[in-house]
């Protein structure tokens, strides 16, 4: 099913709401918008297997744009709203885009691509909503870029004569180096004839009249390509314009949500909320919540559970699409921690020498199948990914059970090698956030010059009048009454706020340069 199919039989039907401001955009608007953007590139010169960079905050153009450019055989490529405009510009250059669509909200970054650009500005320039902004004149425009909707206002709103199916070109985060392109080849397929996984997860897991929340930026692989095929399905997706732990209660109430995709750290945010504050909103409508993206400390799980029932799914996978797991609500809670057994690739545990380890014993987690990538203009760190035999791995250390669920235990460069034996952060990281006056944590090695490594922690607490050298003893005390003592951090300190993305995953490199 497409978008074309609900705009024609329920044109009106809400595609689109955002929350807070309301602004609803309807599967008839949707379609037309894509369309006419469409044909704005194909006007442009862009071909199949070109690029479209993406810099705009949850707003009612996004769905529009990324609709447009995978129709039109392009490769759509949302950036992080967040990057300055040098390291957006670094993402611009890399995919080699060949027009960029911004948001008037983002204009100072806008502006400021010109000056980053080695080789230029692209040849198509489109701004949506040129709101005022300070990089740009009384006008409130800026040179060469086009301001939309007003640029395809004379476009039109019927298929370009020559669709085909185009893709996501997502960066990772960056929290190890500089952002890097994951990049698939495209299917060359019409769009009505390409399957999906996703296509067929959505339609197992929900239902055409349902309601989906997306709470987490846009820019992101898992929000842009559920909210997309939730849409394909005729589903109703509101979308939070920011995330905020009440909010998203109340959206859930207001809209009468039935499923909803989180981050963990999400979870511990609605958690850490005041028992009245939570009970204040009426979350009955929920039928089934996924979770995925970082690992979910078992008693945060467990306490959602409590609050919101067994229908808190969860899988875990990548944005290189190389494989994937899933666990049911019920499932996890026979198999307490697991993100279950693959639904794409055949999972392996390998040693750092490849050979195959037997179960309970962790090592680095790869995948036989799944989708083929590459980093894009990246051969090494594409040839790393593989092994010998043409497995393929993202980095990340686990270890099934006999039943072959998977257990996630950390990722490779986050291990601490202290005294020459290795220890996972996430295990101190799961239990700090657990206590009732922890907000978030960060755990992480940094130089010691007797173990080469030491253990440091670094902690937001809910209420900053905690904050004290008292708290930290205590912390300190309370986690080696829970954790074997070499796991432990030796030093604990306080930070307002830990560098996170807003999918949960820590810039943990900040704070090694900080406190090493």
């Amino acid at each position: 099913m497409q978008i074309r199919d609900i705009a024609v039989a329920t044109p009106d039907k809400p595609a689109i709401i955002l929350y807070p401001s309301g602004t609803v955009v309807t599967f008839g608007e949707l379609e037309a918008r894509a369309n006419r953007l469409a044909h704005l590139f194909r006007s442009a010169g862009l071909v199949e297997g070109d690029a479209v960079a993406i810099l705009m905050e949850n707003n009612a153009h996004i769905h529009a744009v990324m609709w447009a450019a995978r129709r039109a055989g392009l490769y759509y490529v949302p950036i992080n709203t967040h990057l300055t405009a040098a390291e957006a510009a670094y993402i611009i250059d890399n995919s080699s885009a060949r027009a960029i669509v911004g948001s008037g909200k983002l204009k100072d970054t806008l502006a400021g691509l010109a000056g980053e650009l080695p080789n230029g500005l692209p040849p198509l320039l489109v701004i949506a909503d040129g709101a005022e902004s300070s990089a740009a004149g009384a006008s409130g425009e800026l040179d060469g870029w086009l301001s939309y909707p007003e640029c395809v206002a004379d476009q039109p709103d019927t298929p370009i004569a020559d669709e085909i199916e185009g893709d996501l070109l997502q960066y990772s985060s960056g929290t190890t180096g500089r952002p890097k392109g994951i990049k698939r080849e495209l299917p060359h397929l019409p769009p009505a004839e390409v399957p999906g996984l996703m296509a067929m997860l959505v339609s197992f897991w929900m239902r055409p009249d349902a309601v989906y929340l997306s709470p987490a930026p846009l820019y992101h692989t898992a929000p842009s390509v559920w909210s997309m095929q939730t849409q394909a399905g005729g589903i109703t997706t509101v979308v939070m314009e920011k995330f905020d732990a009440e909010g998203a209660l109340d959206a859930i109430a207001k809209y009468r949500v039935t499923h909803a995709q989180f981050v963990p750290v999400m979870f511990t945010r609605m958690l850490k909320l005041p028992e009245e504050v939570r009970a204040s909103y009426d979350v009955s409508s929920l039928e089934r919540v996924m979770h995925a993206a970082a690992p979910c400390p078992v008693e945060i799980k467990k306490h959602m559970i409590d609050w919101w029932g067994p229908i808190i799914d969860e899988y875990y996978a990548s944005s290189e699409a190389h494989g994937s797991t899933l666990i049911t609500a019920e499932e996890w809670l026979t198999h307490p921690g697991s993100v279950g057994r693959p639904m794409t690739g055949e999972l392996h545990i390998l040693d750092e020498d490849g050979n195959e380890l037997p179960p309970g014993q962790a090592g680095e987690i790869y995948f036989e199948g799944g989708v083929d990538f590459e980093y894009l203009n990246d051969p090494d760190k594409t040839a790393s990914s593989r092994d010998a035999r043409g497995w393929k791995t993202v980095g990340d250390i686990g270890y099934v059970d006999d039943e072959g669920y998977l257990y996630l235990t950390d990722r490779r460069h986050h291990m601490i090698i202290s005294g020459g034996v290795n220890i996972y952060p996430q295990e101190a990281e799961n239990l700090l956030v657990t206590h009732p006056k922890v907000m978030d944590a960060a755990v992480f090695g940094v130089p010691d010059d007797e173990m080469g490594q030491r253990v440091q922690a670094v902690v937001q607490t809910v209420d900053a009048a905690d904050a004290t050298p008292e708290f930290a003893h205590e912390l300190i005390d309370w986690l080696r009454d829970r954790l074997a003592h070499y796991k432990c951090p030796r030093s604990l300190s306080f930070e307002t706020q830990l560098p996170r993305t807003d999918t949960g995953k820590l810039y943990k490199q900040e704070l090694i340069q900080k406190y090493s």
